[in-house]
């Protein structure tokens, strides 16, 4: 049903930083639930860094019980070989939830900005902002978990607006 809440994940890829949230999105009303980072060790090989990634936001989407989920996409970065790890963090990020059934939505990182803060270019100190007073039992978020749940109230938000075309759509 169109109405029922639904629990999103939100993640914010990063090879030693990967930062989750996770929120209800019910009607117009978002509610927060949990947020953190997953950090690979850093003295890892490359291959356990990913894997590290994979299963504990596996672990991650199980426990909180995620229906969806939402992805920053990325961003090419002036060194090829920092964009090709950042994708391969990425695919690690993506996979953990598609493995467990979930959808799997990606947004650019001006959408989500846009979305949440109103400009296609804010900052990170402005994310955090919209975040805390979007989902204010949240508390103090960190940079990475504030950006992943930028990306779940993006979802939310564009979710909820496509649920409003196709009922709009099946009215006409």
């Amino acid at each position: 049903m169109a109405n029922e809440p639904v629990r999103i994940i939100g993640l914010d890829p990063g090879l030693r930083r990967t930062g989750w949230g996770v929120i209800v999105s019910d009607g117009a009303r978002l509610r927060w639930v949990a947020h953190g980072v997953v950090s690979p060790p850093e003295t890892a090989p490359f291959s356990e860094r990913l894997l590290h990634l994979f299963e504990s936001l596996g672990v991650i989407c199980a426990d909180h019980g995620c229906e969806e989920a939402a992805v920053e996409e990325v961003f090419v970065n002036v060194n090829p070989s920092s964009t090709l790890k950042l994708g391969h963090a990425r695919a690690a990020v993506m996979l953990a939830p598609a493995k467990l059934g979930l959808t799997v939505a990606e947004y650019s990182p001006n959408l989500i900005k846009k979305a949440v803060v109103g400009a296609g270019h804010a900052d990170k100190s402005q994310i955090a902002f919209m975040v805390k007073r979007l989902l204010p039992t949240a508390g103090d978020v960190k940079a990475d978990a504030a950006d992943a749940l930028a990306v779940a109230v993006t979802h939310a938000q564009l979710r909820k607006r496509a649920l409003l075309e196709a009922m709009h759509r099946g009215a006409a």
